[in-house]
């Protein structure tokens, strides 16, 4: 064995301890982000929070008003300020800590543990596309763990921003770990050299934005959920029915129905244009890599599909009537047809596109 092969070979088996090492990090934090939860239900101001809100609201002090040498009482009006046709004017929950010392620190934990955890998991990374001297996106095994840290990533990203996203924590650090137990165990290959088509700077532009793309529409996909379980928590609540108290412990955390609805548009528009834009250059590599800009290979096609669901959720979302349940429908149909184009075209399809390695 030459000395190159022999440090190739070695800085794959350190990205494969790396990666085992992220997994264990990603597991305490998993535990850490249930202890947030679990401190945080015992917390009488995430079980009341929403009711407190809604009465400070319909107690409002009067305004005074000095006219002419006497004084007139008006009452305060109703400020709304989430509205949208078809939504309830309901307030934010709290958060997973419910407002407890001991709950945010928990989740203050399991912020740090996730940070480590990406770091761990991206020199993982670097090491894995080190040991074959390329990008680290020439299989499905090196997608899935460059998937995973990038999904990790946006949600780190939008904490760094300021954004009131934490009650992401918990499913997708639960993702993740499914994500890199898959990649380690079903989809996991050698290092090894790309085929001849692979090699183009366009592996780069297009995988990469590819890989993004998928990261930023799980986001979306679990926002589209949770959306659905607070929608129709919401929906009893004004019904007049008493839902378990399990329920309405997470439930009242959580951000309002408008709010992870507005949410979920918002991320899912942001990167639809880098979604049509990873199309493109798909196609540009096809030309220079085949002949022809497109075939209808099943992954073209099944991206194209990708493609139009998530058109048809933004112009649905964007039009009155398509607001809310039957939007966030399409969206999670949408993040279906994407996970089927990545497994299923990849595991169960021959095209050209057959790069799983498994």
């Amino acid at each position: 064995m030459t000395l190159a092969a022999a440090t190739n070979e070695n800085l794959a088996n350190i990205s494969n301890t790396l990666i085992y090492s992220a997994m264990a990090v990603y597991t305490l934090a998993f535990f850490a982000y249930i202890a947030e939860w679990t401190f945080g239900s015992r917390s009488k101001v995430g079980r009341t929070a929403a009711s407190l809100t809604a009465g400070a609201k319909s107690a409002a002090p009067a305004v005074t008003v000095k006219s002419a040498g006497g004084t007139t009482v008006l009452d305060r009006p109703q400020v709304v300020t989430r509205a949208a046709t078809g939504t309830r004017d309901v307030p934010d929950g709290p958060g997973a800590a419910g407002g407890t010392l001991k709950g945010d620190l928990y989740g203050r934990i399991a912020i740090s543990l996730s940070v480590l955890a990406f770091a761990v998991q991206a020199a993982g990374v670097l090491a894995r596309g080190l040991s074959v001297q390329r990008v680290p996106w020439g299989n499905m095994y090196e997608f899935n763990i460059t998937f995973s840290t990038v999904a990790t990533g946006v949600y780190l990203g939008l904490l760094a921003l300021r954004k009131n996203v934490r009650w992401i924590g918990l499913p997708l650090t639960t993702m993740v770990l499914l994500d890199l137990g898959v990649a380690v165990t079903v989809l996991y290959t050698e290092s090894a050299q790309l085929v001849p088509a692979l090699h183009s700077y366009w592996l780069v532009i297009h995988v990469s934005t590819a890989i993004f793309c998928g990261a930023v529409f799980y986001v979306g996909a679990m926002s589209t959920t949770l959306y659905l379980f607070r929608d129709s928590y919401e929906s009893k609540v004004a019904r007049g029915d008493t839902p378990g108290r399990f329920a309405a412990s997470v439930m009242e955390r959580l951000p309002s129905a408008a709010t992870l609805d507005k949410f979920t548009y918002r991320i899912n528009a942001a990167v639809f244009p880098l979604w049509t834009f990873t199309i493109v250059a798909g196609a540009i590599w096809a030309g220079d890599a085949w002949g022809r800009y497109w075939g209808w290979d099943p992954k073209e096609t099944w991206s194209f599909i990708t493609w139009v669901a998530y058109a048809c959720y933004l112009h649905a979302r964007a039009t009155a009537g398509w607001k809310g349940r039957k939007a966030a429908y399409l969206a999670l149909l949408a993040f279906a047809c994407w996970l089927f184009n990545y497994y299923g075209v990849n595991i169960f399809v021959t095209g050209k596109h057959s790069y799983a390695g498994v």
